[in-house]
């Protein structure tokens, strides 16, 4: 018996056709299959197969269709279930055990058995398959429905359908964004301080209408763009932890020391503490880690008096399966620097009044990026943890490639609500243009997956391009809403 595996299924279409079974073939209820005509190869790119396939079931003959998969699971990940081509399937044969199930349903609505060959196999065949075995199934990736069918769709067609998607992505941060800045007017005037549990605004927040007069105001919008950077650089196993620490540890806080020479040690020493990925008592560690520990614990202990907030506990910090330049405490050294920029260096009025300012898209691009990326420096620069040095330096907190991601989910749509806020309509499509023609320096698995599996070629792809394929991935995709996709509509009708 086979572990589970994925192999080319070219080799199962000739174990089909040659009848290459050692013993009856049978279903999981007994009935013995029969395979009196194999059926015609399909060799076009799309479809079942195996066209006019006899096959005789118990005691029923059927005339039909037979598809071949790797694993049951295929039949859905493939969108086989969604496709009126597979609507005359009378069999499906899978390789692997894994989480077999006895039958599929075609778009139709029709059951059909399914059956896993792989007790069934004469020996040399066997020896075949494993021979041609190409990775284990839980490396395996998720597979777009459409991802071998959606050329009937042109290029241009798909273009539009993730540009539209990338433009309602960034509709969506607007809308999260203007929704958080009415919280932060509004947990002010109640006099509620954060991050607390959980709060229920009630209808005299829902019915509130908010005067553009309680948006004048530049901690407001340093807060806020506070958390959302802090956010982004949690990913998504720290974003809910690094967003509640900016929370407690607010501008208001921090700009309580703004005019002291040492504000950025100010700000990471707060940010550690109150953290609580810090311990006094921590062992194992050398002399120049001690000499941080102790710089960071003798700084808190001189302004903790002036802290209100809560104090986190270490175990709620994520390490596990992340690259060490993604750990909590690089991003939290990061994100340091990035609050000196916002306090000291009226990074947001500077953000604004660029887009006032220019029309220079490389002028605009080029002060964005400064404005995100962070050289590594200090004990970080060396360190991943406090327990032992990095093997290799780091260059930078955050890079080209993160700094765009930030541009694109941070800095854009803060601005864009800003402009919006204040009637500026300028600027405000200024910055949406940009979004529209910025070619960002980053990608990830989601965009490589989704530009592969529609035929896409990455380097036509602006930002909304890439925006609308996460969109379009997420909403859609992993949701099985195919027939609600644009795309989906043409390859699967």
């Amino acid at each position: 018996m086979f572990k589970p595996i994925k192999i080319n299924e070219r080799i199962l279409y000739e174990v089909w056709k040659s009848d290459g079974f050692k013993s009856q073939l049978k279903t999981i209820d007994d009935q013995k299959i029969e395979i009196i005509d194999a059926g015609e190869n399909n060799k076009d790119f799309a479809g079942p197969d195996f066209f006019n396939s006899r096959i005789k079931i118990g005691d029923l003959t059927f005339l039909g269709d037979v598809e071949i998969d790797i694993s049951h699971s295929d039949w859905k990940s493939h969108g086989h279930y969604l496709d009126k081509k597979y609507n005359k399937v009378i069999l499906h044969v899978v390789i692997n055990r894994e989480r077999f199930q006895p039958f599929v349903y075609t778009q139709d609505g029709r059951k059909v058995i399914s059956i896993c060959i792989t007790d069934f196999l004469e020996e040399d065949y066997q020896q075949s398959i494993q021979k041609a075995i190409q990775s284990e199934r839980a490396n395996r990736s998720f597979i777009m429905p459409c991802s071998q069918i959606n050329e009937k769709v042109s290029p241009e067609d798909k273009y539009k359908v993730v540009s539209i998607l990338g433009i309602e992505r960034f509709k969506k941060k607007e809308e999260r964004i203007l929704h958080r800045l009415k919280e932060i007017i509004y947990l002010k005037q109640m006099n509620v301080r954060e991050p607390v549990v959980r709060y229920d605004f009630g209808e005299d927040f829902w019915n509130k209408k908010f005067a553009a007069e309680e948006f004048n105001d530049p901690v407001l919008w340093n807060q806020l763009l506070y958390e959302m950077i802090f956010e982004a650089l949690g990913y998504s196993k720290n974003k809910d932890n690094m967003i509640k620490l900016a929370k407690a540890v607010n501008i208001n806080f921090l700009q309580k020391y703004s005019s002291s020479p040492h504000f950025e040690e100010i700000v990471e020493c707060a940010l550690f503490n109150v953290s609580g990925i810090i311990n006094a008592n921590m062992k194992g560690i050398n002399e120049e880690t001690a000499e941080y520990l102790r710089h960071l614990i003798e700084k808190w202990s001189g302004i903790v008096g002036q802290y209100d907030g809560p104090v986190f506990n270490k175990e709620r910090w994520n390490f596990f399966k992340l690259r060490p330049q993604n750990f909590p405490t690089v991003r939290i050294a990061g994100g340091s620097r990035i609050i000196k920029k916002i306090i000291k260096d009226d990074m947001v009025g500077k953000l604004i009044s660029l887009f006032i300012d220019n029309e220079n898209s490389r002028k605009i691009t080029s002060v964005l990026r400064n404005s995100i990326i962070v050289r590594a420096s200090g004990f970080w620069r060396n360190h991943f943890v406090f327990t032992k040095n990095a093997k290799v330096s780091l260059n930078y907190f955050i890079g080209l490639s993160r700094a765009d991601e930030m541009i694109v989910n941070v800095v854009l749509p803060v601005l864009a609500v800003y402009f919006e806020v204040f009637g500026n309509k300028q600027a405000e499509h200024r910055v949406k243009n940009f979004y529209l023609n910025f070619y960002q320096k980053s990608s990830n698995k989601v965009i490589d997956q989704v530009e592969e599996s529609l035929h896409l070629d990455i380097s036509k792809c602006t930002s909304v391009h890439t925006q609308g394929m996460i969109e379009l991935f997420r909403n859609y995709c992993v949701k099985e809403k195919c027939l609600e996709c644009k795309i989906g509509k043409v390859v699967f009708n």
